[in-house]
């Protein structure tokens, strides 16, 4: 039971104190959560935080500030605290690490806002600070309305973290935005906006849950910039379209590119504390992979880009939805027209559906069986009337032009290729899974006809987006492969030739290409296959 609590506090209650600004209630959480999860560990780390404080050169730092402090007549409490459990917990590998970047920290209190930075005058001269370190959260508040001057040193090898301000900023900061609340009625505007975002992703898909939400808001920030010089909060380990989905979302669905500093790079970059971003679009969406999303660590950029590849599935969906549904009732002889008359109405109310449409992707994505809908049609807006004997053996049929990763996935178990002849697909909401007809794995299910759909591809239409691969693991020698090659179709667009084994006598090779569709692809495939060689193809989608 303590464990089950205990991963509840490290996963929600202790990050949404972070995201209200109760820092010290949300240490004071994972503290006592991670003793719980972690005992043994715990207790080890616990022994070498008790011994930070006493360190020789820690306490040398606090006896040259008070020096310094004293020559400059400033008035100042200068302490030492040592970050407790919360800072060695990797929320990524939920494990406690043993060492951190910066275990110490060296806060001093003074007595207004003017003599903050006459100290952090004083402290950047005794102790150099890391170059891009130091953070003025007094003209620019967190938006928990967290207040303070940060500045990092590397002192005799040991990182340490100075962190200057206010006894009021201190006060402040342990109420977090109820302090804004209490005094004003009212919330800050940029914490109000954010949190009204978690709340407008929440429930608007499946990709995001509300325990990564939440995480995602307590992780450690960094600070980009536009190129106006505007501040905007990410946490770490943020990619470029992370930064564009907070600009705005037609900027995330539009991005190809940036410019971080002087260098242009891909969205999937990511990005450090400090770097002034300019987003590069085009007119168009950009079709991402959808492998990008896991890189995203923004809920609202992960959250868009969710929504974009559903819709895309959705739109598929009901392409396919609609051409079987027309099929299956050819079958029978009764006219597609059927569907788009008055009555109707009375077969989406059946099934709980507003449009037609919907009626359509629920068969393309396999939740309505079409064996169902057909025989609803029939004893109900074609009741009485003379209909076809019911089909057998033949199946119905889809023709695709798209190769897209989120809504066409090629199975692992028999390795199909768009151009072989007798695919099978099976419908279901994360997009059509492709099979060969005599798959195993796919026969043992049992099937019945109106379960599977034949797909066929569109050669010359289908693009290929990624560069291929194709792999010869017998002993070929040199020649005989640059001959093949020099001999090839010219849709064959070569990148490299890469000979996988330095040994004479036993030479595999690999071979980069380029291809602009699946008729040159095929193409391709079939002058290897004429020269007898062994080799391997699986497609990269």
């Amino acid at each position: 039971k303590r464990q089950k609590i205990a991963d509840e506090t490290l996963s929600v209650y202790a990050p949404m104190a972070g995201v209200m600004g109760l820092f010290g209630l949300k240490r004071e959480l994972y503290d006592l959560a991670l003793a719980h999860k972690f005992p043994r560990q715990s207790q080890k780390v616990k022994s070498l935080i008790s011994h930070l404080e006493s360190r020789e050169e820690a306490l040398s730092i606090l006896e040259t500030l008070r020096e310094a402090f004293d020559e400059a007549w400033i008035s100042a409490d200068i302490r030492l605290k040592a970050k407790g459990l919360w800072a060695y917990y990797d929320f990524s590998k939920n494990v406690l690490v043993k060492q951190i970047e910066n275990p110490l920290e060296v806060i001093i209190v003074v007595d207004d806002l003017q003599t903050c930075y006459r100290a952090l005058g004083i402290v950047n001269q005794h102790f150099p600070p890391i170059p891009r370190t130091i953070r003025d959260f007094i003209a620019n508040p967190k938006p928990t309305g967290y207040q303070s001057l940060h500045a990092r040193a590397n002192i005799k090898g040991k990182n340490f973290l100075f962190k200057i301000r206010t006894l009021q900023m201190v006060n402040d900061a342990k109420k977090g935005i109820i302090r804004e609340w209490l005094y004003s009625g009212t919330i800050p505007s940029s914490f109000e906006q954010d949190i009204r975002e978690m709340f407008g992703i929440l429930g608007t898909d499946d990709a995001i849950s509300y325990r990564e939400m939440i995480v995602a808001s307590g992780k450690k920030e960094i600070y980009t910039y536009t190129p106006k010089g505007d501040r905007i909060c990410l946490p770490s380990q943020s990619i470029v379209l992370d930064f564009a989905f907070k600009v705005h979302t037609e900027v995330g669905i539009r991005c190809q590119s940036a410019k971080v500093g002087s260098k242009i790079v891909a969205p999937d970059h990511v990005l450090k504390d400090g770097d002034r971003i300019k987003i590069i679009t085009q007119e168009k969406p950009v079709k991402f992979d959808p492998d990008i999303i896991r890189l995203c660590q923004t809920p609202r950029a992960r959250a868009e880009l969710s929504r974009v590849f559903r819709l895309k599935r959705e739109a598929l969906a009901i392409e396919i939805g609609q051409s079987l549904i027309r099929q299956e009732l050819k079958r029978y002889g009764v006219p597609f027209t059927i569907l788009e008359s008055d009555e109707s109405a009375d077969i989406l109310e059946y099934f709980g559906k507003n449009t037609i449409n919907e009626l359509y992707q629920d068969v393309g994505q396999g939740q309505l069986r079409l064996k169902e809908l057909i025989y609803d049609i029939k004893n109900g807006l074609y009741a009485g009337k003379q209909t076809l004997l019911p089909p057998t053996g033949a199946l119905n049929s889809i023709d695709l032009d798209t190769l897209d990763h989120d809504r066409v996935k090629f199975s692992q178990c028999c390795h199909p290729l768009p151009i072989e002849k007798g695919l099978l697909g099976l419908l279901s909401e994360r997009g059509l899974s492709i099979h060969k007809k005599e798959c195993p794995k796919l026969n043992a299910l049992r099937l019945q006809r109106e379960d599977v759909v034949a797909v066929r591809w569109q050669f010359k239409k289908t693009k290929v987006e990624k560069p291929q691969t194709l792999l010869i693991f017998k002993n070929v020698p040199r020649n005989r492969i640059f001959m093949l090659l020099s001999v090839a179709p010219v849709a064959m667009k070569i990148d490299d030739v890469i000979a996988l084994s330095k040994r004479p006598d036993v030479t595999a090779w690999e071979i980069n290409f380029e291809v602009e569709n699946l008729h040159g692809l095929k193409n391709i495939l079939q002058h290897f296959s004429k020269s007898k060689l062994e080799y391997e193809f699986v497609l990269d989608q």
